[in-house]
């Protein structure tokens, strides 16, 4: 017998769901651009990563930071649809996050499609609405912490508005306007936004969110007084990640940093493993996965730990531009 008490996902849910990856997929498809540049011999189909073709090192970084953008819209897309839905959407606001960031994952598909060493206007538009109702939505979700009695207390951040997701969504329209402008840099000028090397600023960035984001895994997990062993992984592991990004930040600019470059890839493992981690901890509960609709409200959020693998990739652009371009 499954028990099935409290709000579930309903039908209509899966449906919109659905109906909004299609629809992300067929408008990235849509807007790519038709003409691709020719490849070499070498670089045919089949022959190396999409990442490895015959292209600009600014374009194939600038590709890079639109996947990590990408990763972190669906992240977020994913989380605020079950978390809000779990709220009713008692504010209408609440839909707000789930089209900006579905508009966030179509663009970056089709950034990631897009070999052209031009920034693209919707493109622009679409990373800048993103950017701002992250920093937006990070100010509601504080607020709704606050106005809890006993305001900033442990309490509160264990079961009031999660500060992170909305900062993800602000980090994903960051780094994609930031791809963007390494995208309408010209052949020899230095990629900047706000007057800062992006290569350097991207690495802060990457340090801060993997920072944040350990923050949060670790205050979720001490609520599940780490029952399992494999949930100190995500807050041990990936606080490397982000000293080795402050490095790049801060230091000098070197040839190859092969250790650094292997650390943000076991950071992104991390973060597509924590996904089936999660998965078993909704099976855990009671009913398991025959009680779907109601575990995946209440059980670990399965879309939390894909904005490890986002920040790592955003720290592998990074990377690309601290190697491969003057004083990024």
């Amino acid at each position: 017998m499954t028990i099935t008490s409290g709000r579930q996902i309903g039908s209509d849910m899966v449906a919109a769901g659905v109906g909004a990856a299609l629809t992300a997929v067929c408008g990235a498809a849509l807007l790519a651009p038709r003409r691709r540049p020719a490849l070499s011999r070498r670089a045919r189909p089949g022959r190396g990563t999409i990442f490895r073709r015959k292209e600009k090192p600014a374009v194939t970084a600038a590709r890079r930071l639109n996947c990590a953008a990408g990763v972190l819209a669906f992240s977020v897309l994913a989380d605020s649809a079950i978390e809000h839905y779990r709220g009713s959407f008692c504010n209408p606001a609440m839909y707000v996050p789930l089209a900006v960031s579905s508009l966030a994952l179509m663009t970056s598909g089709h950034g990631i499609m897009d070999r052209r060493a031009t920034a693209h206007r919707i493109r622009d538009a679409s990373y800048g609405a993103a950017l701002l109702t992250g920093a937006v939505g990070t100010g509601f979700h504080l607020y709704n912490v606050l106005k809890r009695p006993g305001g900033w207390r442990w309490e509160n951040l264990f079961y009031g508005a999660p500060l992170g997701a909305p900062s993800a969504l602000l980090l994903s329209g960051l780094f994609g306007f930031m791809a963007e402008r390494v995208r309408d840099a010209r052949s020899g000028q230095r990629p900047r936004f706000l007057k800062l090397p992006i290569g350097r600023l991207t690495a802060a960035l990457t340090a801060a969110g993997l920072l944040g984001t350990v923050g949060e895994a670790g205050l979720l997990h001490f609520r599940g007084a780490y029952h399992n062993p494999f949930m100190f992984v995500p807050v041990t592991l990936p606080p490397g990640a982000a000293l080795v990004m402050s490095e790049v930040a801060l230091g000098p600019k070197r040839p190859r940093r092969a250790f650094s470059r292997w650390w943000l890839r076991l950071t992104a493992a991390i973060g597509f493993a924590g996904v089936a981690f999660h998965a078993y901890g909704v099976h855990r509960n009671m009913g398991g996965w025959r009680n779907w609709r109601q575990n995946i409200l209440n059980g670990p959020p399965l879309p939390a730990p894909p904005s490890f693998a986002g920040l790592a990739l955003a720290g592998l652009a990074a990377l690309s531009l601290r190697e491969e371009a003057r004083d990024a």
